[in-house]
Parts: C-alpha cells; structure tokens; sequence
C-alpha cells in the first residue's frame, strides 16, 4: 500500500514570508502610532506648561484689566474660564452692569454646561435687577429655576422672584414659589425665609365669616347659644289623680 506523506509547516518560514509580504504597511502603521504617542505627548506637555503660566498669571491679577489679559492669553483654560467670571464680577463692582452681562453672556455660550454656569445666570439677573429692568431680570430667574432645578442657585433663584411677583399683585404665584422651596429643598437656607413669605401670603378671609375654622358660618351675636343646644321649655306639673283636665281658656273677646 502507499504511504500518505503529510506537509509539515516552518512557523518562522512562515513568519519571513508574511514579514516580506506585509513589511511596508507595518512599518507604514508603527510609524502612525508612533506619530500619534508623539503628538499627543506634545500636545499634553503644551496644556499642561499653558495651564500652569495661566494659573499663575491669575495669581497675581487682581483687577479688570489683569483678568481680562488671562482671557486673552489663556482663553479654554481653566484659569481663563475662571478670569472670565472674575472680570464680570469686578465690572459689576465697578456699576459696569451692562458690561459685565456682556461678559457672562459669553461666558454662557462658550460654556453652556459649565457647573458655574447657573451662577453665571443669577450673575445676569442681578445685574438686570441693578439696571431696573425688572421684567427682564423676573424672566432670568425663572430660567435659572426651571433649566438647572437640581442646582444650588435654583431655590435661590424662587426665592429671588418673590419680591417682582409680590410688587405685580400675583401672589398666587409667588405662593407657588414659596411651596416650591418647602417642598423640593427643605433643607436649602432659603426655606425659612420661604416660610415666612408663605406666612404673609395667605389668603384673606372672605367677608362675613367668623373667627375659627375656614368657611365657618356665622352663630349669630356673642354668647347666644345655637338653636340645637339651647335648652327646651319647662314640661307642666303633673296632674293629681282623677282630675279632670282643665280646658283651655277661652279666647277674650274684643
């Protein structure tokens, strides 16, 4: 009978054929990898020295100007972002309200999911509240409590409302704010206050009702007893036995 021979394989023949094969799109993809380690290395280092020279140069600013230099320099660091809500503070300070809403607006749009950025809102509102446009700054503050409830500045923001909705006679609505407060942050430092707006803001009694429970009816003049509890007349003595009842009166004539 004839044998059946099998091929036997060379794993490092196989190894050079694939390597003479392949050689120039692995050497081509090492070298992207290496590129990219490098670039990213690079562009690592370079954050990294950015952020440090803008974390000092905040250090030592301390008025407008020296944030707003950080801005220019350093704008998308860390430092930079804080410079931008430093310089609307110290333009506030300065009365400089419409400028520094400028600057907290653009802060806003850069950063629209910063965790500042709620404060950069009240930020706004206030200042609107300073320049008397209080229609405006009504509006910011129920933006800041309906888009970032779950923030510290949201039962700030409620509270703050209070006094426009108040001034325009809709105390529903602000008695609404106040339940708010009680309701979704107890234990937020704006609910004692909440709580004593809430004092001042129930409703009037209606015309007519007396003292007690709401709605109760009136019982007639002071300590007059209610028809129900008061005492029923004096039956008649009995009478002897085997007499005769006594008939009536007769009516008199005129």
């Amino acid at each position: 009978m004839a044998t059946t021979q099998t091929a036997t394989r060379d794993p490092a023949l196989e190894a050079h054929v694939f390597w003479f094969t392949y050689r120039r799109e692995i050497l081509m993809a090492v070298g992207l990898v290496v590129l990219v380690l490098i670039g990213y290395g690079g562009f690592w280092l370079f954050s990294d020295r950015r952020e440090s020279a803008a974390a000092a140069l905040l250090a030592t600013s301390h008025d407008a100007a020296g944030y707003q230099q950080i801005i220019s320099r350093f704008e998308g660091t860390n430092a930079g972002t804080t410079a931008c809500l430093l310089l609307a503070d110290a333009q506030r300070k300065e009365g400089k309200y419409a400028e520094s809403n400028m600057t907290l607006q653009k802060f806003v749009d850069k950063h629209p999911t910063h965790e500042l950025a709620p404060a950069a809102r009240m930020a706004m509102a206030a200042n609107l509240q300073s320049l008397g446009r209080n229609d405006e700054a009504l509006a910011a503050y129920q933006r800041v409590s309906g888009d970032y409830p779950k923030s510290f500045e949201a039962p700030a923001a409620l509270i703050a409302q209070i006094s426009f909705l108040k001034a325009k006679g809709q105390n529903d609505a602000a008695r609404r704010a106040c339940e708010t407060i009680l309701s979704q942050y107890p234990r937020s430092i704006w609910a004692g206050e909440a709580m004593g707006e809430l004092r001042q803001l129930k409703p009037a009694m209606p015309p007519g009702s007396a003292p007690g429970l709401p709605g109760e009816p009136s019982l007639g003049a002071k300590n007059t007893p209610p028809p129900l509890l008061a005492r029923p007349p004096a039956p008649p003595p009995p009478m002897p036995a085997g007499a005769a009842p006594s008939a009536p009166p007769a009516p008199k004539k005129p």
